[in-house]
């Protein structure tokens, strides 16, 4: 069975991230979305909350499952039995860090192998950061991320009255 992980801190996950899901499920017998809990960062969504989130917005996909991990991806890899790395590409500029990041893994794990795959281009501009921002300001995040996300977002930064 071939295996592969797409890991991120998805934080949140964007409509960007749902496409580099569907076209993995397509290409891999399993993918796990596996999120990167990183104790340095302050993550707008808990763990949970993108574990919960994250198996909402990609419930129609049949082979994939969502999980998350502390460390190095490789160890992660290692433990769930996984040869495979996926990454999603939205512009070239992605594209140098990603490859450093991919020798990096295959330097620890040989037998890992990265795979990138690019986002459509009309979802390129889209980010993580990009889609906080907008909503931060009650702008409509709707185009850019699930509708589940979309949601929690307007929860998160609902305005007192």
């Amino acid at each position: 069975m071939k295996l592969a992980v797409y890991p991120g801190s998805f934080d949140p996950f964007t409509n960007g991230h749902l496409e580099v899901v569907e076209t993995a499920a397509k290409l891999f017998d399993k993918v796990v979305v596996a999120i990167l809990v990183n104790p340095d960062k302050r993550p707008l969504f808990s763990t949970d909350e993108r574990l919960s989130l994250i198996a909402a917005a990609t419930h129609h996909i049949q082979n994939v499952t969502v999980d998350h991990f502390e460390g190095l991806l490789v160890d992660y890899v290692r433990k769930v039995g996984a040869r495979v790395i996926v990454r999603g590409l939205r512009e070239p500029a992605d594209y140098e860090n990603e490859v450093k990041l991919a020798h990096m893994n295959r330097s620890l794990e040989p037998s890992a192998i990265t795979v990138f795959l690019p986002t459509h281009p009309g979802l390129s501009y889209v980010s993580s950061s990009l889609v906080k921002q907008v909503a931060s300001y009650g702008g409509n995040v709707e185009p850019y991320v699930p509708t589940v996300i979309a949601k929690a977002l307007r929860q998160k930064y609902q305005k007192p009255e």
